[in-house]
């Protein structure tokens, strides 16, 4: 009996000891559950279940993961009671191991037990690490690339969607690139240096570049082919620069005589490409060759349905299209479209709308009944999406400016019949919102009060959205932060109807450093040195950590400026704005000092022979004004300047003694520019006038009789001026920009005549040396030399098509084509504003924030050509424009 007991028992200890095993896959969860459930039947050696209490558990295999974390992430604790063999605690333990995605093995086994209690241990079996990546067949410059773009990091786990996450991402990588037909593959080897690590390499075949040799769109009966494509904005067809041989036989008779050739004639073969225009003989065909990028055209597609939707085709679809191969290696695309019904919209009602009549909604709304049906722009007037042309005039905007946030607005398609859609706008308007907090974020150098000083939006306020619109600016003008991340994020408490507001910004550098030379103006060479500070304060002068270099955080500004060629001209010049005087209100006081020499003594003589001496200074204040609209500045300001003449010819019979310049300046400007560095809408304009004390009408003089420097030894002029700068976006980031100026320069006694000081010099760069210290106005014009030096009237016309190749704060870059106009006359019995001096070009502007603003413009002068003696082409009628620092007037 004693030996039938013994051998009952080891076969019951040898079985119970058995593993009980999960399986690593989803079906083997399942088969390793089954094994505990069979090997537990074994041990009890009853077909009845039996719960026991789990007494202990262990884990093995894991050499990167705690073991606590590890038992944590099953769930089993110990005291936890499990029925076994089938319990559902063990199922979603194996469960929660697999859905780490870490293991490539998972086990529980029993280890032992006492009476009803029972001992497991977690046997795991960790995927492999990432030790390293790299790429094989790649350059240099691609792999590095492909390194920022992928998330593989050491030590990651490598699983088969690691692996496939990595190849996605080179694929898109090389699909942006146009090589639409790469290959990736990725590579394990273990790493023999490092324990359960490997080496991921991913071998790259990228093929040949895809570009697109024909679009071909049919279906299209309401569109022009060529229109639709211009829809495709990623997807263009491949095309090169010609010259049609018919066209070229038609100019020369022959064509054994190339455009080039023609082009060397006139002596601008450099630059052959961009005046096609200017000979109505040629035509060109200049297209970017076009690569394909499947995830961009697929975009395009829906760009192009788009398109068809805003003519009215709201069923428009393209029922087929497809890409094949053609025999240059090229592809071509068949794009078929169904265009389906042209619709109208109907009736248009309201509901639910109490702060506005139905009427005026409808008016506002600006969409009639018989009006072709745009999904766009029913959307844009709405307000639901932006509006081509900047939005602000739309239903949500008359809502949200009077502090309606919690406004929604439903359009409710209710019913259609035949071609015609009508529809019922349900509007909730909810209560108006009151401002709660403003949160400041991201000034790591500007003090909070500078930028909060310049919001429109207040605690205790009314929600606008034009004051958020109108802050944003503010926020862009300072200069301080990177105009294209100001971000404005609402955040709205339905609860209590208020809305806190979070600005966060992004600083960026807005000193600037000028270091230039120049040559002319009876000053040979000459050097200039100049700095601006832009966020200086004064009150942290003694405030050691907020120097960069110089103490900053205010908003302050502060210049100087040194230029100098030796003994025979020098110019200082410094200034300081504090643009909120006081602190409470947006009071700009500035204050500025001048000092200049100029020596007309010829080079190696005594400087003081003959020279012009200026000194001068003044203080102004600037005020932001509420009426007719807050976009409106009043400046004023009193200025002096002394001049000094010894043996300087600066006008006829007044070569020697003194004059003083008294005058007080007026201007009134609007600015409702959007963005300084790159404006895309808004305008500037001002009006200017500056005026000395009429002095002669107190003394009782006849100054017809008297000598000039009696006329002159208190100048008196009254001076006006006016500036209209508009831009308006076109396409995208294409920017059209129309200026308008003109100048005017009167005296008050017709025995003094013009003030030899004041008046306009017109023509040239605007960045000529004499012109700087002798008292003038530097009007410039592209394409020609300085025309006029001493008028006394001048008009100007500007019209420029801008468009950026960079809006990066560290680099705004951008380029223009220009037509400008103007000219200047001595009086208005000469004035004839339709006598103007035209010209065309191109330009690019760079601005550096350590350097501000740096251009080069290349304009022609149309009506400096004659024909009658002009015999080298453009050479004598072109020209090249530098700038540094400032757009010249």
């Amino acid at each position: 009996m004693h030996k039938g007991v013994i051998q009952h028992s080891l076969l019951f200890l040898c079985i119970f000891c058995t593993t009980l095993t999960g399986i690593a896959q989803i079906g083997g969860q399942n088969q390793g559950l089954n094994k505990i459930m069979q090997q537990t039947q074994s041990v009890n050696d009853v077909t009845k279940p039996r719960e026991y209490e789990l007494a202990g558990i262990t884990t093995s295999g894991a050499k990167y993961l705690d073991p606590d974390l590890l038992i944590a992430v099953t769930n089993l604790v110990i005291g936890q009671k499990v029925f076994l063999p089938n319990d559902e605690h063990i199922a979603k333990a194996i469960k929660a191991l697999w859905k780490q995605e870490l293991f490539s093995n998972v086990d529980i086994t029993i280890t032992k037990y006492i009476e009803d209690k029972v001992f497991i241990n977690i046997a795991v079996e960790e995927r492999p690490r990432l030790s390293r990546f790299n790429f094989r067949n790649i350059k240099t410059s691609e792999a590095k690339e492909l390194k920022e773009k992928l998330s593989l990091v050491a030590n990651k786990v490598v699983n088969e969607a690691t692996k496939k996450e990595a190849i996605v991402r080179i694929k898109k990588y090389y699909n942006d690139k146009g090589f639409g037909r790469v290959q990736v593959t990725a590579l394990e080897r273990n790493d023999t240096g490092a324990i359960n690590k490997i080496i991921l390499t991913f071998v790259i075949d990228k093929g040949s570049k895809t570009h697109i040799n024909q679009i071909n769109i049919s279906g299209n009966n309401n569109a022009a082919e060529s229109r639709l494509k211009r829809t495709l904005k990623s997807t263009k067809e491949n095309s090169r620069f010609t010259l049609h041989p018919d066209d070229e036989q038609n100019v020369y008779g022959s064509s054994d005589r190339s455009f080039g050739k023609y082009l060397a004639d006139f002596g601008f073969l450099s630059v052959s490409k961009t005046l096609d225009a200017l000979d109505p003989y040629f035509r060109f065909k200049l297209f970017a060759s076009s690569k394909f990028n499947p995830a961009k055209y697929e975009e395009d597609k829906q760009s192009l349905i788009n398109y068809y939707n805003t003519l009215g085709y709201r069923d428009a679809s393209i029922i087929a299209d497809t890409t094949y191969p053609v025999k240059n290696g090229n592809i071509n695309i068949d794009i078929k479209v169904k265009e389906g019904r042209k619709y109208y919209f109907g009736n248009i009602t309201w509901k639910g709308n109490t702060k506005y009549n139905s009427e005026f909604l409808t008016r506002t709304l600006g969409i009639k009944k018989g009006d072709v049906y745009n999904q766009s722009l029913l959307e844009a007037r709405l307000g639901r999406q932006l509006s081509p042309d900047g939005g602000g005039e739309d239903v949500s905007s008359l809502y949200m400016d009077d502090g309606y946030l919690f406004f929604n607005i439903d359009p409710v398609e209710i019913s259609i019949v035949g071609d015609t859609i009508n529809y019922e706008m349900r509007i909730t308007e909810g209560a108006q919102a009151t401002i709660r907090d403003i949160n400041i974020a991201g000034n790591d150098r500007t003090n909070e009060h500078v930028i909060r000083r310049e919001l429109r939006t207040l605690p205790g306020n009314k929600f606008s959205r034009a004051d958020l619109i109108m802050s944003q600016r503010e926020i862009a003008n300072l200069g301080f932060f990177d105009q294209e991340k100001i971000g404005i994020l609402p955040k709205p408490h339905p609860e209590d109807g208020t809305v806190d507001i979070d600005y966060t910004v992004v600083e960026k550098s807005s000193d600037q450093l000028q270091l230039s030379a120049g040559f002319g103006g009876g000053v040979n060479f000459y050097g200039n040195i100049g700095i601006t500070f832009n966020n200086f304060s004064i009150r942290n002068i003694f405030k050691p950590k907020m120097w960069d270099p110089l103490p900053v955080g205010d908003g302050q500004r502060f210049s100087v400026s040194y230029a100098s060629n030796g003994a025979y001209y020098n110019s200082l010049s410094t200034a300081f704005t504090e643009p909120w005087l006081g602190g409470r209100k947006p009071n700009a006081l500035t204050a500025n000092i001048v000092y200049s020499k100029y020596s007309a003594a010829a080079i190696g003589t005594d400087p003081n022979l003959s020279f012009l001496r200026m000194a001068g200074g003044g203080l102004s204040m600037g005020k932001r004004l509420n009426w007719p609209d807050n976009y409106f500045v009043f400046n004023y300001g009193v200025f002096y300047n002394n001049y000094r003449l010894k043996d300087y010819a600066l006008v006829p019979n007044f070569t020697d003694g003194y004059s003083n310049d008294f005058h007080f300046k007026f201007i009134l400007s609007r600015n409702s520019i959007d963005k300084p560095l790159y404006p895309r809408s808004g305008s500037n304009v001002s009006f200017t006038l500056q005026i000395t004390p009429p002095y002669s009408a107190f003394t009782g003089i006849d100054y017809a009789n008297e000598s000039y420097q009696q006329k002159y030894k208190l100048i008196e002029y009254h001076k006006y001026k006016f500036t209209a700068d508009f831009y308006q976006k076109i396409y995208g980031n294409l920017v059209l920009r129309l200026v308008s100026k003109y100048g005017f320069l009167g005296y008050y006694n017709s025995g003094i005549g013009f003030s030899p000081f004041e008046r306009f010099q017109v023509g040239g760069d605007g960045l000529s040396g004499y012109s700087y210290f002798i008292g003038k106005d530097i009007i410039s014009q592209r394409g020609y030399e300085i025309y006029a030096t001493d008028a006394t009237i001048f008009n100007k016309y500007q019209a420029e098509l801008r468009y950026p190749f960079s809006l990066s704060p560290t680099a705004t870059i951008y380029g223009l084509v220009f037509v400008d106009a103007a000219n200047a006359w001595d009086n208005f019995s000469t004035y004839n504003p339709f006598s103007l001096n035209r010209d065309v070009g191109v330009g690019i502007r760079i601005f550096l924030p350590m350097f501000g603003l740096l251009g080069l413009d290349y304009g022609i002068g149309i009506d400096r050509y004659d024909p009658a003696t002009n015999t080298t082409g453009f050479k004598d009628i072109s020209k090249f424009n530098f700038m540094l620092g400032f757009e010249p007037e």
